[in-house]
């Protein structure tokens, strides 16, 4: 994800980012599909994956972090869990990750036209 500065009235104290954490079944065929279509739903409201079942995406404030919470426990499977996590741009740039022993940056905020 590409970091870019959107001029809103707000600061990166209150621009949010929204986390997605699931642990979902895939034992049976209806748990893979399950699966499969809640990962999807997650890509298609604009997601991207940080890590295996760890999704992110940049959603500008609260008011728009709770439409995108909503639509997120629309497409809750019946099995499993999920976590929705929801930190300020100033907490989501403290993040430290670690690749092979180095250390790099967090994802940035997509390019995108943030529609209201």
């Amino acid at each position: 994800m590409k970091r870019k500065e959107i001029k809103t009235p707000n600061n990166r104290y209150h621009s949010m980012w929204l986390l997605a954490l699931f642990d979902l079944p895939t034992e049976t065929k209806e748990d893979r599909r399950n699966y499969r279509e809640f990962r999807n739903s997650l890509l298609k409201e604009g997601f991207e994956q940080l890590q295996y079942s760890v999704y992110a995406r940049y959603v500008g404030d609260e008011k728009r972090a709770e439409t995108f919470k909503k639509k997120i426990r629309n497409v809750v499977p019946p099995k499993g869990e999920v976590r929705i996590i929801s930190l300020t741009d100033i907490q989501f740039g403290k993040m430290e990750i670690y690749y092979q022993n180095s250390k790099r940056k967090p994802e940035e905020k997509l390019d995108q036209l943030l529609l209201f």
